[in-house]
């Protein structure tokens, strides 16, 4: 391959669900692919080499593990995110969602990288008034988590007004085979134990992971996405109540019925994140959970349509449909019972 077209993406977060996928589908599309992990004997990393991904070992808090990961790079992914856990004290949030975030973007400036592609979360927009939101929709962070990804996402912002080549996505909430943080709704839906806090009507947007993945990889490429920021989610945006009867469909069960009030499970929330937190327990019920029931996120992925052809390809129901597959496939979910004859 010719050095003026060889392409080397660094990616973050490569041992997570998005990171991971975006990873492997680099590579099918001819790209060297370099990960940073914490580490290189784990299997993750075992399973990226496998895909024909570098791994290096090194962590984003580590400044010189970040710059010697960053030679020769073309194209810098920023997957990593320090995610929901009560494990984790505010201040390490902030030291991966925020400060390195500037320790990423200063080391590829230096090696003069020429995509940067910084992944944020549609969750800067906090619980949407305006149905459906767009990228100038108002930040309203609602929990610790949003807050840091915004204070990143503003590093990011504040590199594009000096030149700098990058472009931020903020995806809707991301689903697909691999994904673990909406088997607690399938499998609550298939064992009947699913409950429905509200009235169900409350806005909920979905993307599935090849949709978010193909929307990196545009805002990478894309000329007209230097300097932009995007939302990125499925076609259209739906219902928790119509989003459960899908999970329900797809799974072949019979879908939850009846509604219970939402006060008294925040009330509940509150009170178990006081107890688990300060022994660094994470809580079998908090504010951000019982916040599924009660935020709004409905969006226009109108503007990444319009200006990087970003196109998503799989419905919601097919979408589902693959995610539950995967979920039985894996042993995460008990085989599909048999259909009976007509």
């Amino acid at each position: 391959m010719a050095e003026d077209t060889k392409k080397l993406a660094l990616v973050t977060g490569a041992t997570g669900f998005t990171g991971g996928r975006l990873a492997e589908l680099l590579v099918a599309q001819g790209y060297c692919v370099r990960a940073m992990v914490r580490e290189t004997d784990g299997a993750a990393a075992h399973s990226l080499r496998g895909h024909g991904v570098e791994t290096v070992q090194g962590d984003l808090t580590d400044t010189i593990a970040i710059k010697d990961a960053m030679q020769s790079v073309t194209h810098l992914f920023n997957i990593a995110a320090a995610y929901r856990d009560a494990s984790h004290p505010d201040d390490y949030y902030f030291q991966v969602n925020r400060d390195a975030v500037r320790d990423l973007i200063g080391a590829a400036e230096n090696a003069r990288v020429r995509r940067i592609v910084h992944c944020s979360t549609c969750g800067v927009h906090g619980d949407v008034s305006e149905i459906p939101a767009n990228e100038q929709t108002a930040f309203r962070p609602g929990d610790v988590y949003q807050r840091s990804k915004l204070e990143g996402e503003e590093i990011a912002r504040e590199a594009m007004a000096r030149g700098v080549p990058i472009s931020v996505i903020r995806p809707t909430g991301i689903y697909g085979p691999g994904d673990l943080r909406f088997l607690k709704l399938f499998r609550t839906v298939e064992n009947g134990t699913f409950r429905m806090f509200g009235d169900g009507d409350i806005a909920y947007h979905m993307t599935y992971i090849d949709d978010i993945v193909q929307g990196l990889i545009l805002a990478a490429e894309h000329p007209a996405a230097i300097g932009e920021v995007f939302l990125i989610g499925d076609e259209n945006y739906t219902t928790l109540n119509r989003l459960v009867a899908e999970v329900a469909r797809v799974l072949d069960v019979a879908p939850p019925r009846g509604h219970l009030p939402v006060a008294p499970l925040m009330a509940a929330a509150v009170v178990c994140e006081a107890i688990c937190k300060p022994f660094g327990i994470d809580p079998p019920l908090h504010r951000r959970r019982v916040s599924f029931f009660t935020k709004a996120r409905a969006f226009s992925v109108d503007k990444a349509k319009l200006m990087i052809g970003f196109q998503p390809q799989t419905s919601l129901s097919d979408g589902l449909r693959l995610t539950a597959e995967w979920y039985r496939d894996t042993g995460k979910l008990p085989p599909a019972k048999p259909k009976r004859a007509a």
